[in-house]
């Protein structure tokens, strides 16, 4: 069963074109991930696919509803958990699920129960008259979902949920969000965070609009990055990802964590050069190893090779 069906989906602006004809499917049950740096076209296919926005050539439809003709009947089949805290700070744990109650036509009995439901979820309980200015960013995290879930909707959006939050929260965030997949709920959600990329069971990652790559995490590394990583340790990282930018031969050199990750075709037959040219930089190269790409490895290759299509 599928959830989410995109077909040659494209957003213009004016002269701007924001998303530019994408396909791509998500099955019921799945947590998808959606990657790109800021700009890229992630948000406005988000607001097509909510019928927020209406897109400029192609077509969608979500759990089976054309987000065109049937928006106002997808909305209540739906929750939706927006990049910016989008409840009152000025009101109380209970009044925000109140009013979001209101909203979705949840009363009586049913409000009742779903409220218990999500502050035990959210782990709320006794903070019902806590104004929400006073969470702190992990607990209104989790009572923004709370809101987005309180009509049991089939399916979530989630756009940049855990931006801004600690790792501790960003963790309890996620493992609720495993216990809603685990129940049959689909979820897409779009994240700047690698580690939360790698939980999710498919990915596709858009850069200007475009779709660079997609699969679950373990096919995009092993389709979609055909060089090989040599992982620098050394003394000076900053100073010699600036040195080995300079020599112009690698695909990509870029800062991961300590290390340096230099990709290149053949990391084998670099780490000679790598070492004179750090060296004589002046750096001191403490291991050199070749290892299996990361997430992030394929990301970053896959994002800038889109940059000189």
């Amino acid at each position: 069963m599928i959830a989410v069906k995109v077909d040659q989906l494209s957003k213009r602006f004016g002269d701007f074109v924001a998303v530019d004809d994408i396909s791509f499917e998500v099955p019921r049950g799945q947590i998808f991930g959606f990657l790109g740096p800021n700009g890229a076209g992630k948000t406005t296919t988000i607001r097509m696919l909510l019928g927020l926005l209406r897109p400029s050539a192609g077509s969608a439809t979500v759990l089976g509803l054309d987000v065109q003709r049937q928006a106002e009947t997808l909305r209540q089949r739906i929750g939706y958990m927006s990049q910016k805290f989008s409840l009152y700070n000025d009101l109380t744990v209970d009044e925000n699920l109140n009013f979001y109650a209101g909203v979705y036509g949840v009363r009586g009995a049913r409000l009742r129960q779903r409220k218990a439901d999500i502050l035990a979820m959210a782990g709320l309980v006794g903070r019902q008259r806590t104004l929400t200015r006073h969470l702190s960013g992990g607990w209104k995290q989790r009572l923004a979902l709370g809101a987005a879930m309180l009509h049991e909707p089939e399916m979530l959006f989630l756009d940049e949920p855990t931006a801004g939050v600690d790792p501790l929260s960003r963790r309890t965030f996620w493992n609720l969000l495993y216990e809603q997949a685990a129940a049959g709920v689909t979820i897409l959600v779009t994240t700047h965070y690698m580690d939360e990329a790698e939980n999710c069971q498919a990915l596709a990652f858009i850069q200007r609009g475009r779709l660079v790559a997609s699969g679950s995490p373990q096919e995009i590394k092993e389709t979609q990055m055909h060089s090989q990583v040599l992982e620098v340790t050394c003394d000076q990282p900053d100073a010699a990802v600036v040195a080995l930018r300079k020599l112009g031969i690698f695909e990509e050199v870029a800062l991961y964590g300590a290390q340096l990750h230099v990709i290149t075709p053949d990391a084998a037959a670099r780490q000679a050069v790598v070492t004179q040219t750090l060296t004589a930089a002046g750096v001191h190269v403490l291991a050199l190893a070749v290892i299996p790409p990361s997430l992030e490895d394929v990301f970053i290759a896959s994002v800038g090779g889109a940059r000189h299509v």
